[in-house]
């Protein structure tokens, strides 16, 4: 018995990933087509008809842009908060009603043999969640887009087997970049993202022994490299006696398509 788990696109461009059990199978996210999506899909032997649910962290386009396709075509259920509701309607088209569902945060929902439960991170958005996955002993959490660390957050992804971690730009390329002053300020700010570095404190924070596989997710097309993600993270977590690829398996989440297909075996 196990739970596998994968990106099926990352960035500032969009951000889907997969979850998945014997019996459950769901999408955080979908914020690239449903053609991107059901083409990473296959590369692991599924499809969207496979999908039972879609967990939405917030209204963001590039989280949401492929929600009301799939949602229609496949008839599949989008679970969000009722402020993320109330601000995403017109961009996502009409959803029957049978598939709008509505999540609150710290309160955990069962769905088959998942316990899936969303909980409070300070973005930009109107009520905005990340999502901890619970399943047989294994929890695997996404915890993308967030401009500063609160305490709750970090008791919230304790104990994780396998992270989805936001690692959204590196500060040098952020400040010397083409982006407008206000957009960098957004970015760098408390409602914003975090950075490669940030995210390496954290990590480090947070590390236990169950804890074997790290995606380092939404990278900034424009403000961050694979490379400098990457050696930014493991060389933070060397500071604190942890080594990459040995004590963790870190992995860059592609922008689009299957990054690795993890499998989480308690």
């Amino acid at each position: 018995m196990s739970l596998e788990f994968t990106t099926l696109a990352s960035g500032s461009k969009g951000n889907s990933i997969y979850i998945g059990t014997k019996d459950t199978k769901i999408l955080i996210d979908a914020g690239v087509s449903a053609t991107k999506i059901n083409n990473a899909l296959k590369d692991i032997n599924l499809c969207l008809d496979d999908i039972d649910a879609i967990f939405v962290t917030h209204e963001h386009a590039d989280h949401i842009d492929g929600i009301g396709v799939i949602s229609r075509r496949n008839n599949i259920p989008i679970y969000a908060t009722e402020g993320t509701w109330s601000n995403m309607p017109e961009k996502i088209g009409k959803i029957s009603k049978y598939n709008k569902k509505i999540v609150y945060k710290d309160e955990g929902i069962l769905l088959n043999d998942m316990f899936i439960r969303p909980f409070g991170v300070p973005h930009d958005a109107k009520e905005p969640v990340c999502y901890s996955v619970l399943y047989n002993g294994i929890k695997v959490c996404v915890a993308t887009d967030m401009g500063h660390i609160t305490r709750d957050f970090i008791e919230n992804v304790r104990h994780s087997s396998a992270l989805v971690l936001e690692s959204n730009y590196d500060v040098n390329m952020l400040k010397m970049g083409s982006y407008p002053y206000a957009l960098k300020e957004r970015i760098l700010g408390k409602y914003g993202h975090i950075s490669n570095e940030t995210c390496g404190k954290l990590l480090s924070c947070i590390m236990n022994d169950k804890l074997k596989n790290v995606f380092l997710a939404h990278l900034s097309q424009e403000n961050n490299t694979p490379e400098l993600a990457y050696l930014t993270v493991a060389n933070t977590l060397e500071e604190f006696g942890i080594k990459a690829q040995k004590d963790v398996n870190l992995h860059i989440a592609k922008p689009y398509g299957i990054t690795e297909l993890i499998k989480v075996v308690k």
